[in-house]
């Protein structure tokens, strides 16, 4: 199921459409078909397909009944640019050729016009949707991901009034503020408060989250646990469906022992060896050695 974009966002709106306007209209008898040996997939953030066998299974009973959108690359070949899960379950239906609906786009309007359909489904994952909305966006300023994601900073810290106003206002940041505002699902402050961090994740975050075995607040929660050992087993608590509330208070404990088996400061243990009690004034000596008997007990 698709959303629609504001209508102040024209290429949004127009890719969109054309999405919506694919996606309601059945395969028409004499239609275009192509051997699905000449398809070729387009690199895109989703990893995950969802119910591949359910719909494998309705295309072997019925076929496909929604035409792939493709774009010629010369010698013989398409480029898939919409209808990926169709032609991977019509693959796994042993289908030979698939409908298709031949559209002349360029390079970059069909990776746009693919980011924008794949951010349209709600199966996609928060991680999988992140990195979707930086290349996104990272194709439509003509910035790497990296300026892209410095920008979001940047227009956070503004408007935090962190640091001085240079980007606010301008082109690119009334851009970004125009395809958040098209996408609908959240606002780039949201996006860079509670998207970004997932950016940072340990691999076995990611690979969790790409999964969709759990959600990205238990995702940022876990984080929190450097220790690989104690983060491993809370990961597999939370992919078993341990609550959010209840994956805090794990969390809150790991970091409670992961804190008391910190071993000392390198600087600290130094200046301890060291220590010349004698030598101290007599009203500082009985200060330190008040503090290491209190040290000492509360060691055990």
């Amino acid at each position: 199921m698709s959303r629609k974009p504001s209508p102040m966002d024209p290429f949004l709106a127009r890719a969109l459409s054309a999405l919506e306007e694919m996606e309601g209209k059945p395969v028409q008898a004499g239609g275009k078909v192509l051997p699905l040996e000449v398809l070729v997939p387009s690199p895109q953030p989703r990893k995950r397909f969802e119910n591949l066998e359910a719909l494998a299974e309705s295309i072997r009973e019925k076929g496909v009944l929604q035409p792939l959108l493709v774009r010629p690359l010369g010698d013989g070949k398409y480029a898939i640019v919409a209808g990926e899960r169709r032609y991977r379950a019509a693959r796994m239906a042993g289908l030979s050729e698939v409908p298709v609906r031949v559209v002349e786009l360029s390079e970059k309007e069909a990776r746009l016009l693919a980011l924008v359909e794949n951010l349209q489904r709600e199966d996609l994952n928060p991680y999988e949707e992140t990195v979707g909305v930086l290349a996104l966006l990272s194709e439509d300023l003509g910035r790497s991901v990296e300026e892209v994601v410095a920008l979001l900073h940047r227009m956070r810290d503004e408007a935090r009034g962190k640091v001085p106003r240079n980007v606010t206002g301008n082109s690119e940041a009334r851009r970004v503020e125009e395809v958040f505002k098209a996408l609908g699902r959240m606002t780039w402050e949201s996006f860079v408060r509670n998207r970004l961090p997932l950016l940072r994740l340990p691999e076995d975050l990611k690979e969790a989250l790409e999964e969709g075995a759990i959600p990205y607040t238990a995702a940022l929660e876990l984080k929190k646990v450097k220790d690989e050992s104690l983060r491993r087993d809370l990961l597999e608590e939370a992919r078993a469906g341990l609550s959010l509330r209840d994956l805090k208070a794990r969390v809150r404990a790991a970091l409670k022992k992961e804190k008391a088996s910190r071993p000392w400061p390198k600087e600290v243990a130094a200046k301890l060896a060291r220590l010349d009690l004698e030598a101290l004034p007599p009203e500082r000596r009985a200060l330190v050695e008040r503090k290491l008997k209190e040290l000492e007990e509360l060691l055990g």
